[in-house]
């Protein structure tokens, strides 16, 4: 349906449904992100959201509100309610035991084990349903469920900090801080609605990064994930020590006697042997998405790295921090991506979001290949 074929109280009551799905951004992982209104008489009875995986869903919170309440009304929900069981049983058996008459669903559910069988479900059971109703929004808040069920990868944000001249870090690999403590914190937002947070072993070695969220109110972590070829990161390095996950994708062979060292500190470690002496990224991608049900991965690393994903395609936004500094011709620079010569073989970007944050500028960008 168009949105024309929505009345502007529609639009208000899924718009609301959205901000509330927007509260379980850095907590719902590995699960989508859904919100519920449940309206009758054109007054809101009763709301819900996902808080946590394992957790009742958004429109169970919103029945259990709404009770005897529910017969008759109508349920705006983000993404099409589940019609099979999982660590919860299906919403769409509850909304039709609910008695609602109507339901307004933002979005198809991209999981193949849904995928229009909950509306179907619904319409069988006599509910009118409708969908599509600020669709885009819905499928931007949940990109990264939505790459994962049809891409089989994650979706790939690579964040950047860099100073107006376009560096990165000094030759020397100093690179703390070119952005201020407001650009940091964002940062840590970032993080905590990633499901991973990769990054290179230069990077390691250079800052000893702990990569991890540290936020008020969120009580986990994402997974570290450090592409480390030659498995060059020491026993003493922060990630090895704080007992927070951690994946070491390498291309050394299992039988390699450093590769046994790191298995026995009872860290995960997968080998990936990619070209030219580097993880093949692609097959990690893969494997964060099959294996560890990652719907964002979260890039910090340096120029090798970040050029590399952008190089093979696998980036799909570009976050970047620019701060109102000038640190020379011989710091480190944004992207190694080698082979460019001429203009025709640009990589083009598109634009979706400029920020002041403090003292810096955030833009948002994206590889005009994804769009």
């Amino acid at each position: 349906m168009s949105s024309s074929d929505y009345s502007a109280n529609d639009h208000k009551y899924m718009a609301r449904a959205l901000q509330l799905a927007k509260r379980g951004i850095a907590t719902t992982q590995p699960n989508p992100r859904v919100g519920c209104v449940i309206v009758k008489e054109d007054q809101i009875i009763a709301e819900g959201w996902h808080e946590k995986a394992g957790l009742p869903h958004a429109e169970i919170m919103a029945l259990q509100q709404a009770g005897g309440q529910a017969r008759g009304a109508t349920a705006f929900v983000t993404l099409e309610p589940c019609s099979h069981y999982g660590r919860t049983p299906p919403c769409a058996d509850a909304l039709i035991a609910s008695g609602i008459s109507e339901a307004v669903i933002a979005m198809q559910d991209p999981n193949p084990l849904v995928a229009g069988q909950g509306m179907q479900k619904l319409t069988q059971a006599g509910i009118k349903v409708r969908s599509g109703l600020l669709q885009q929004q819905a499928e931007e808040l949940n990109r990264g469920f939505v790459s994962r069920m049809t891409r089989c990868r994650p979706w790939v944000t690579v964040k950047l900090a860099a100073s107006l001249d376009g560096r990165t870090a000094m030759s020397s690999g100093e690179s703390q801080w070119i952005t201020g403590s407001q650009a940091r914190s964002d940062v840590q937002r970032l993080r905590a609605a990633s499901s991973a947070v990769m990054t290179g072993s230069g990077t390691v070695l250079a800052d000893d990064p702990s990569l991890t969220v540290r936020l008020d109110g969120v009580d986990w972590q994402p997974l570290r994930v450090v592409l480390d070829s030659h498995l060059s990161i020491p026993d003493n390095a922060k990630i090895f020590k704080d007992g927070q996950p951690l994946l070491i994708a390498t291309k050394t062979a299992e039988d390699d006697d450093r590769f046994q060292q790191i298995k026995d500190l009872g860290i995960d470690i997968r080998t990936f042997p990619g070209q030219a002496g580097r993880v093949d990224s692609t097959s990690l991608l893969k494997c964060l998405a099959e294996d560890y049900s990652c719907n964002e991965v979260l890039v910090e690393a340096g120029s090798v790295v970040c050029g590399s994903l952008l190089a093979d395609r696998l980036v799909d936004e570009i976050v970047l921090y620019l701060a109102p500094v000038v640190m020379g011709s011989a710091a480190k620079g944004l992207f190694d991506i080698p082979g460019l010569e001429s203009m025709s073989q640009k990589i083009h970007l598109s634009v979706k979001d400029v920020r002041a944050v403090g003292q810096d500028w955030r833009f948002t960008v994206r590889p005009e290949y994804c769009m």
